[in-house]
């Protein structure tokens, strides 16, 4: 009987595989221009602030941010990078900064009604976006100024959460100032670019952000189904573990 529940739990187990493996694209793939409310995507608010520099803290650090226009975007999600991922050995190693959370590449405008990205990839490293499109045809129809990497900074919790929530594909939201921020501890410091029309290094929009909103997600099915795999997996081994080590042992003469 445990050797059946056992056989049970290793076929569960390697089905949930082959689910996570099937949906592990599919839950970021880019959805079609028409998903999209397109009225919303439009290019981002920028205005002059009326806020003062002040200080926060992130980890065991305390950062200085000057913000310079008050700023919202919303876009859409093609790629995005996290401070903490194991490849990033400069935010939280070398520079200190556990302010910039997370990094998102965006697109609105034209770029997301005629539906470009779709025929493109896009990719982050620790401190850029990259497009890359597959011929000259395609890169004429792709804006970059309907572009941008965003450095996002955050240090409250709510905010955080739902930023850490969002995904490629999601339609996002999000509001704050456009801010140099700098670690006066070690030297650290960051500018933020205040303009869509520039390109390089330097370009990207550092944003200290008060409010995130993922406005539409993407891929609904595909991830909710991912995630359950994630959990049936650890479930089915945790069971096939327990019983394989309860089944009784045959001697054999």
């Amino acid at each position: 009987m445990i050797t059946l529940i056992a056989r049970a739990f290793g076929f569960a187990f390697l089905l949930s595989l082959l689910v996570l493996a099937a949906t592990w694209w599919r839950r970021d793939e880019l959805p079609l221009p028409e998903t999209y409310d397109a009225q919303a995507l439009k290019a981002p608010r920028q205005q002059p602030t009326e806020r003062k520099p002040f200080w926060v803290e992130a980890g065991d650090q305390r950062y200085a941010i000057e913000p310079l226009f008050d700023y919202q975007l919303d876009g859409v999600i093609v790629s995005y990078h996290d401070a903490d991922s194991i490849a990033d050995i400069w935010h939280h190693g070398a520079w200190q900064d556990f302010l910039n959370v997370r990094d998102l590449c965006v697109i609105w405008g034209d770029n997301v009604r005629s539906g470009v990205y779709r025929d493109m990839d896009f990719r982050n490293d620790s401190w850029t976006c990259w497009a890359y499109w597959p011929d000259a045809q395609t890169g004429a129809r792709f804006r970059m100024d309907e572009l941008s990497n965003n450095h996002l900074l955050a240090d409250d919790p709510r905010v955080k959460k739902a930023l850490m929530s969002a995904r490629p594909g999601d339609h996002v939201r999000f509001k704050g100032t456009l801010a140099r921020y700098s670690n006066p501890a070690n030297g650290f410091n960051r500018g933020t670019s205040v303009t869509r029309d520039d390109t390089g290094n330097g370009a990207c929009e550092t944003v200290y952000v008060t409010d995130f909103e993922v406005v539409s997600a993407a891929n609904g099915g595909a991830r909710r189904l991912h995630s359950a795999a994630r959990w049936i997996a650890g479930l089915s081994l945790a069971g096939f573990l327990i019983a394989f080590v309860a089944a009784p042992v045959r001697a054999i003469r």
